[in-house]
């Protein structure tokens, strides 16, 4: 029968340890050169007759042919180790240079805190939110130092309860907290996770607390944003299990209350009715800010700074007509206005019928695509 032929035996950087997601690549050096000690050892002393302080048994005897197929396969495993050894010292304790990072890896560096209260300060309006979330990081801040020194810390909530309509800029900053609260190390990640009652609450008895438990999952080391939490309060037959959705939170804020913050939002008044809906909800969120309706000053510096997003400029009549617009927007306003999501309309509008308006011309240049006339607003407002 013919020998079959050997696979050629692959060491160094085809091995990826990093690929099963186990420990840092560094930590496998130890284990390696142990690994070897032990291979050197053992081929040193193979078959010499046992341990040395067991002199009164004697060693069964091993065949010749075992004997030797185990030292060469201990040859190989050692051959293997001081080859990959010289390699990964080599790269500096990197198994493979394109191996995924295993979670003890990763180091994301932490976001910049002034760089983070500088884009709170930048957002349009918002005067007394800015001042509360300021307030809120150095309580926090302080709390944390604190903590590290050893010093008595009073029970703080972290939990915040959002209120007012929509487009006034909560999730935004939701987001701006939970990466604060990463930076100055109240939390672990910084992830905000935003859910309403569709990501919490099932049709079927057992899995809501199933579908609240994944989202919290999800959240923990950052923030869990509920938009519109009180519709889970809201009673809408005999199956709503939307209060087995705020048990399972409650119970999730009290069993990791050292790296999740839960921050609920919706309208002022239901928001109001909701907390009071439930003792526990009560005691937990203690700390409230509300989001005044934008100005039609502020509206319009919203959709000027969307157009300088985009590199759309305005001609001066078009400046003029669009603060004119937003704030006869502002003065109109019932109880379905949206605010910046309003605007956000209205750009893409903007957008659409700017579009239209070159497209006919067969000779388009750069000022063409960035110039936004007040015909373009005009013919978007009636949209």
């Amino acid at each position: 029968m013919a020998d079959k032929k050997k696979k050629p035996k692959t060491y160094g950087t085809n091995i990826d340890f990093n690929a099963f997601n186990l420990r840092p690549s560094g930590a496998y050096l130890d284990d390696i050169r142990r690994l070897r000690e032990e291979l050197t050892v053992t081929l040193t002393g193979f078959g010499s007759g046992g341990r040395s302080d067991d002199k009164d048994k004697k060693p069964a005897p091993v065949p010749l042919e075992t004997k030797d197929t185990l030292e060469s396969s201990m040859e190989e495993a050692r051959a293997a180790a001081d080859e990959l050894l010289r390699e990964v010292e080599a790269r500096g304790a990197a198994i493979s240079p394109s191996a995924p990072k295993t979670e003890a890896e990763k180091s994301p560096e932490k976001p910049d805190l002034d760089k983070l209260l500088a884009e709170l300060d930048s957002l349009v309006g918002l005067e007394d939110i800015k001042k509360n979330v300021r307030s809120l990081i150095n309580l926090a801040k302080v709390r944390k130092l604190r903590e590290e020194h050893g010093l008595p810390t009073p029970a703080m909530s972290l939990h915040l309860v959002f209120m007012g309509n929509p487009g006034t800029g909560k999730t935004t900053v939701a987001r701006l907290i939970s990466q604060l609260y990463y930076a100055i190390g109240v939390l672990s990640k910084g992830q905000l996770v935003e859910v309403d009652r569709s990501g919490l609450v099932a049709g079927f008895v057992g899995q809501t607390a199933i579908k609240t438990g994944e989202a919290v999952k999800n959240a923990l080391g950052g923030v869990l944003f509920i938009d519109e939490a009180y519709s889970l309060a809201a009673n809408t037959g005999e199956n709503d299990f939307g209060r087995e959705a705020i048990e399972t939170i409650l119970k999730a804020m009290e069993d990791n209350r050292n790296d999740l913050v839960v921050i609920v939002a919706g309208y002022e008044d239901l928001m109001e009715q909701f907390i009071s809906s439930n003792p526990g909800l009560e005691s937990r969120f203690n700390r409230y800010f509300v989001f005044e309706d934008y100005s039609g000053e502020e509206l319009y510096k919203i959709f000027l700074s969307m157009c300088d997003k985009n590199k759309y400029t305005l001609t001066v009549e078009a400046q003029e007509y669009a603060r004119e617009m937003f704030n006869a927007l502002y003065a109109a306003r019932g109880e379905n206005f949206g605010n910046a999501r309003d605007v956000r309309n209205i750009f893409e509008n903007v957008v659409s019928v700017h579009a239209d308006r070159i497209a006919a011309d067969g000779d388009i240049n750069e000022r063409d695509l960035t110039l936004v006339m007040r015909e373009d607003l005009e013919k978007a407002s009636l949209m």
